[in-house]
């Protein structure tokens, strides 16, 4: 056999050895070499994708924060509307007069309409 020349097998056989991909004998191959342009433009895309999934996940992150937020917002705002309403019953703040010692009363009479 000559040195030079190896069988197809014994050449099959190196392609296939981790040493051989690891080593980067894999970049020299005439596949690898003829299509490079394309390879480097299917990982450019898979990159950017990648990109792109991570920026969809932080801005669902925030979204769901913030209705979280707006959530808690609209409950306490019902609490303090519910409150307010409370505290401004006419009899609540007929005690609020008395309690300050003002020396105020309600009308007797009904307010009426000056101009229809």
């Amino acid at each position: 056999m000559n040195g030079g020349n190896q069988s197809p097998e014994r050449k099959k056989k190196r392609r296939l050895s981790l040493l051989y991909f690891l080593s980067g004998g894999m970049l020299t191959d005439e596949f690898v070499i003829r299509h490079i342009w394309m390879i480097v433009l299917v990982v450019g895309m898979i990159l950017i994708d990648i990109g792109n999934r991570y920026d969809c996940q932080q801005k669902l992150r925030e979204i769901d924060r913030l209705q979280r937020e707006l959530r808690d917002v609209k409950y306490e705002s019902i609490a303090l509307s519910g409150q307010l309403a409370g505290t401004n019953r006419q009899s609540q703040i007929e005690e609020l007069v008395k309690a300050q010692g003002l020396n105020l009363e309600s009308a007797k009479t009904p307010p009426y309409i000056l101009y229809k």
